[in-house]
């Protein structure tokens, strides 16, 4: 293995998930892996945001939702198996910075596969 900016972004991305998740995501990284290797349609990826993030916590409305599901966006899109496929941590923080509020219209819909890019876990 080696070591690099790449490993650097996917710490990131766990740090930052399991923020949100309230603990380690390990074996929910691991199911979204399993899952995009098989033709399975029923995966974790159809689990409402709801159910993933920290249940001790009430869950978020309106804008707070929206930068919730943004940063959740952030986090996965950094633990890619591959790390060529995984941002920079300098691509992370500029659309981190360049982000602007957003209110979400469906707060209890949000599916996980909406905020996990297709590619995020891509073999």
């Amino acid at each position: 293995m080696e070591v690099n900016e790449k490993c650097d972004v996917y710490s990131f991305g766990v740090m930052t998930l399991e923020v949100i998740m309230g603990r380690h995501p390990g074996d929910l990284i691991s199911s979204l892996m399993s899952s995009s290797s098989s033709s399975s349609h029923h995966s974790t990826d159809s689990w409402p945001l709801k159910e993933v993030l920290d249940q001790r916590i009430p869950y978020p409305k309106g804008d707070v939702l929206g930068e919730v599901a943004f940063v959740t966006k952030m986090a996965f899109s950094c633990l890619s198996p591959k790390p060529e496929y995984r941002l920079s941590m300098q691509q992370v923080s500029r659309a981190i910075s360049a982000h602007s509020s957003t209110v979400l219209t469906t707060p209890e819909d949000i599916k996980l596969e909406e905020v996990v890019g297709p590619t995020c876990f891509t073999n």
